[in-house]
Parts: structure tokens; sequence; C-alpha cells
């Protein structure tokens, strides 16, 4: 997640990697213990071959 600017990867718990089917649905997560109301946490995919694709950034507690 992302705090004024700054990257904090410390303390972050999250799945390493996820795989699903086409068409399935998947629950990602990230915690962090400092993380506030204000912070923005980003998703990224990475397919094999590929760089970094951003999926969604959302404020502490997005649920969609």
């Amino acid at each position: 997640f992302s705090r004024t600017g700054a990257v904090s990867k410390a303390q972050v718990q999250q799945e390493l990697w996820l795989e699903t089917s086409e068409g399935t649905g998947i629950n990602i997560s990230c915690s962090h213990p400092k993380i506030q109301a204000t912070d923005w946490i980003y998703w990224y995919r990475q397919l094999p071959g590929r760089g970094p694709e951003l999926l969604v950034n959302a404020l502490k507690g997005f649920k969609e």
C-alpha cells in the first residue's frame, strides 16, 4: 500500500500469488498493521512473460 507517496512493504500480509480460471471470481486481500482509512491499496496482476498490470486501487475497506 502507499502512504503519502512512500511504499511500505514491511509487515504486509497477502497471498504471493493466486490462480483462477477465466470467468471465475477471486477474492484478493491485503493487510498491514499501520494502514489507515485514507491509505490506498494497489493490486496488480502479472501474466507469464508480461509486465505488471494494475487491476484496481482502492481505499481501506473497499469490498467490491
